[in-house]
């Protein structure tokens, strides 16, 4: 590719404008700006077109820095050669920061310093000033300083921040007499001064770093400068390596013996990846942006050539190489850096710290760390990797940067033989019965690529990305983070907020197996749709080389092959179904099963990200397990006498409140009350319900608000006269209100007195402890029960001005399923949707239109996607069945969805 600064800038720059003193300098800036934009312009767009047609990432950056060169070094001769005889002076312009390295992508800051004696300020500042405003009126981001050899060193010992981009340093044009004044006087002391303060303040400056834009590699949309992984890492390790071995670039600190080529030439590659993503993510952006968005990610996939296939997206394609990439990334910049910081004599008062003490064959600990004796160790015996990581399991050490260095370079001999293997399998299995340290070897494995070999399967899931807003983490990076959860448990770190879950997984007999499940959940992501069946399938598999029994086999299976079933039953399904339940348990099997299943499905949701578990949701898990698992205790799976409990349940009912209101006023109100109802609740819960209807007399709407601050949900129960549509202007009313609805019990009683049961909270998950805004969502209801308010016009004076746009994300078809199996009484209705203002009443108040009644409804929102189920009957009280009204069902509520 011909670069800038081999093209003619004569047909640009003509010597009479760079240089010619007699024509006045404004008239002269003119003509100058005027030949800087065509100049620019056509370059920029050059460099463009090489680059969409593909350039390298090296050669864009390189174009890039010889355009601005080019740029700044004809308006330096131009601007400086009217300067009169008695203010000129001697400067040096010195390019620094990513511009001084060379690496100028299409929207990097320009930063460049103007360098002068002492004496010399009057022309440094009158030069300065003239290119500044040039580079200014051409739309340039420029950073610029004006100073002396005491002002860089000053401001390189105040700040790191200063310090760092003088390690780049790069002569431009000017006096080049000075530029090596400056390079003996401010640059080698700046790169020798004080290493070890500048060491530690820029770990430090890293750590705030990546606390800022995401210390893990895997989030969902990562900052490819900032982020760990990115560009901002390599140059870290780079500046430190710098400073503690005097050298000037990466290619001298190869010379030095420090870096290997084949360490220099990884990390050639890893800039030239980058740097193509950047370039293209520039290109596309309208402003200055690191961060990997949805809609770019898709862009860039398309830009590098990937393509949809049976088993991924196009773009988790891409983000899925990203991610290995970003991990490799990482593993090298740590490299550079533990060679960089490593302490020669620790200063440690620990006993034996200094003192070699062997621990197996082959390994000793030195200076807290595992290392190897035998530097063949691996090549002879693959198998011994997995004796590594047992042994710092055991002894609470990390292993050495050689030791991990080691392993990397030998897992190529891991093949099924040494899979299967007693020491690889045992060696394994007992890791994951200490809970102590496991996760850290754990993360080693995962890190060093070690469980990619040793599973394959797990392999098929390595930096494997789902392409939505709602799971934050790749599917490896998610199961290591469930595993952390249950190890949590046994911690202890929940014992106070969760006490039910530690005694359930402080009650588990085999430790590894429940360990194991949690790693193993999502292997079936990485064959495509379908993935619980397909992970399933793949167990025996694993389990045989693992060398599990039989029954710790089918376990480990069955786990796999359900791991969703209860969030689905707990989140969407009526878990006042008795049948729903005893089928469940049915399902379950056994004891066992349904305590691993219930710790797997709260270290799933757990670890999807954090804001995905919810107290509400884990109130709906533990309600199913409860029920569920008291049906498998008492080993009895047929369905209690329904009668004789109801009469039970009345007459306590009548005991609790008869006092109060007289018996056969009690009697008289849950005499018309449903079976379904009176089942559903606990007599003290009724005779609460029956208080609030008795105390409504001649009012439209009695409303009673209880907080349930150990589930983060409010519990609103109203009582009214039905209305047609009378859940269709709650929801409106709830959605006008910022309110959002978690799930409804909807009853009606013959009598025409309806109890409406509704746990909501705010729209940021919160508690609303506002009294007043209660009474004003009270007096909002009645008024448009009453017919004084349009809900319609509520609502839509409350949905989101159509100029404030949402950040893209990817969207998914809405979908409607229609189920006539699920429940005896009710048509079952599942709703997927783009999350917006108004969605709920949206379809409730389409249900009413089509004269449908709603028994329960249940809400999920996974950030900006919904997942809404209603139990719905006809006007009879009948299922929908004849095909043409499913059909017109389904077809009436996708345009409900779809509405503004």
């Amino acid at each position: 590719m011909k670069t800038p600064s081999q093209v003619r800038t004569e047909s640009f720059f003509s010597p009479e404008l760079l240089t010619d003193p007699a024509i006045p300098y404004p008239e002269r800036r003119q003509l100058l700006l005027e030949a800087c934009r065509t100049f620019l312009n056509h370059h920029q767009q050059l460099i463009r077109d090489e680059h969409r047609a593909g350039a390298s990432g090296r050669q864009t950056v390189g174009s890039l820095t010889s355009l601005t060169d080019t740029l700044i070094r004809n308006l330096y001769r131009s601007v400086s050669a009217d300067i009169s005889e008695k203010d000129f002076g001697s400067c040096a312009l010195i390019a620094i920061g990513g511009y001084g390295r060379g690496e100028l992508n299409p929207r990097s800051d320009v930063d460049i310093m103007f360098y002068y004696s002492g004496k010399d300020r009057t022309f440094a500042e009158q030069v300065s000033e003239r290119i500044l405003y040039l580079l200014w009126d051409l739309g340039l981001d420029v950073g610029y300083s004006v100073r002396t050899e005491r002002d860089c060193l000053e401001m390189a010992e105040k700040d790191i921040t200063a310090r760092t981009a003088l390690l780049d340093s790069r002569f431009l044009v000017g006096d080049e007499g000075l530029f090596r004044e400056y390079d003996r006087s401010v640059f080698e002391p700046v790169l020798a001064r004080n290493s070890q303060n500048f060491l530690r303040q820029k770990l430090e400056e890293s750590e705030r770093r990546l606390r800022k834009y995401g210390s893990s590699v895997f989030l969902i949309e990562p900052n490819i400068k900032e982020g760990e992984g990115g560009l901002r890492d390599l140059h870290t390790a780079l500046w430190l390596a710098q400073v503690k071995f005097k050298a000037r670039s990466l290619r001298e600190l190869i010379i030095k013996g420090v870096v290997t080529e084949q360490e220099g030439k990884e990390f050639e590659d890893a800039l030239e990846y980058l740097w193509r993503i950047r370039n293209e993510l520039h290109y596309l952006s309208s402003r200055k942006t690191d961060q990997l968005n949805f809609d770019q990610q898709e862009s860039i996939a398309r830009f590098l050539g990937y393509q949809d296939n049976k088993k991924a997206l196009a773009v988790e394609q891409f983000m899925q190489n990203y991610y290995a990439h970003a991990t490799f990334v990482e593993h090298i910049s740590s490299l550079l850096v533990t060679k960089a910081t490593i302490q020669d004599e620790p200063n440690s008062r620990i006993l034996g710290y200094l003192t070699r003490r062997t621990v197996d064959t082959g390994f000793y600990i030195l200076r807290g760390e595992l290392r190897v004796s035998q530097a063949d160790l691996f090549e002879r015996d693959p198998a011994k990797m997995m004796k590594a990581f047992l042994l710092s399991q055991r002894h609470g050490v990390p292993m050495s940067v050689p030791l991990k260095g080691m392993i990397r370079d030998n897992l190529h001999r891991i093949n099924d033989r040494v899979r299967r293997s007693r020491e690889m399998t045992e060696g394994f299995l007992e890791i994951l019965r200490n809970y102590k340290g496991v996760m850290e070897v754990l993360r080693d494995m995962h890190h060093l690529q070690f469980m990619n070999h040793f599973i394959p399967e797990f392999g098929h899931i390595y930096c494997k990305v789902q392409h939505d807003a709602y799971h934050i983490y790749t599917v490896d990076v998610h199961s290591l983070f469930a595993a952390e959860e249950i190890v949590k448990l046994w911690r202890g770190d929940y014992r106070e907020k969760k006490p039910l879950l530690t005694q359930v997984a402080n009650d588990i007999e085999k430790r590894d197996l429940m360990l194991l499940a949690v790693l193993l959940h999502d292997i079936g992501k990485g064959e495509g749709k379908d993935h619980c069946n397909k992970g399933a399938d793949l167990v025996p598999t694993i389990a045989r080389r693992l060398g599990l029994n039989k029954e710790d086999s089918q376990r480990l299976e069955f786990l796999v092959r359900n791991h969703l079933v209860m969030a689905h039953i707990s989140q969407r399904r009526d878990l006042h179904d008795d049948k729903l339940i005893l089928q469940f348990a049915r399902n379950m099997g056994m004891s066992e099963n349904i305590k691993m299943l219930y710790l797997l499905t709260f270290a799933d949701i757990k670890a999807v990200g954090p804001d995905v578990w919810s107290e509400w949701k884990g109130l709906l898990l533990q309600e199913l397990y409860e029920k569920a698992y008291a049906i498998l205790e008492r080993g009895n799976f047929q369905l209690e006498v329904r009668s004789e409990k109801v009469r039970n349940r009345k007459r306590k009912v009548v005991s609790l409140i008869e006092e109060e209101f007289g018996a056969k006023t009690v009697k008289d109100v849950i005499k018309v009350m449903s079976t379904r109802y009176i089942l559903s609740h606990r007599s003290a819960e009724i005779a609460e319900h029956v208080r609030l209807l008795l105390s409504r007399r001649n009012r439209t709407l009695a409303m009673k608000v209880e907080h349930e601050p150990a589930g983060e949900f409010t519990q609103l129960t109203i009582s009214t006269l039905d209305v047609p549509g009378l859940f269709s202007m709650i929801t409106g009313v709830m959605a006008a209100s910022g309110i959002n609805i978690l799930g409804a019990q909807i009853y009606t009683q013959s009598s025409g007195v309806a109890i409406d049961i509704l746990h909501v909270r705010s729209q940021s998950g919160e508690i609303i402890a506002d009294e007043s805004k209660w009474r004003k969502v009270e007096e909002t209801l009645t008024a448009v029960i009453e017919g004084r308010l349009r809900i319609d016009e509520l609502v839509k004076a409350r949905q989101r001005p159509s100029f404030l746009v949402d950040r893209p994300r990817p969207r998914f078809p809405n979908r409607v399923e229609i189920d006539n199996e699920i429940s005896e009484e009710y048509t079952v209705i599942d709703i997927y949707a783009h999350d917006k203002v108004g969605l709920l009443y949206n379809i409730t108040d389409t249900l009413r239109g089509l004269g449908l009644y709603i028994g329960v409804s249940k809400i999920s929102t996974k950030v900006d996607q919904v997942t809404d189920t209603f139990y719905i009957q006809d006007i009879f009280g009948q299922k929908v069945t004849l095909p043409e009204k499913v059909e017109e069902l389904r077809s009436r509520l996708l345009a409900s969805l779809d509405a503004d």
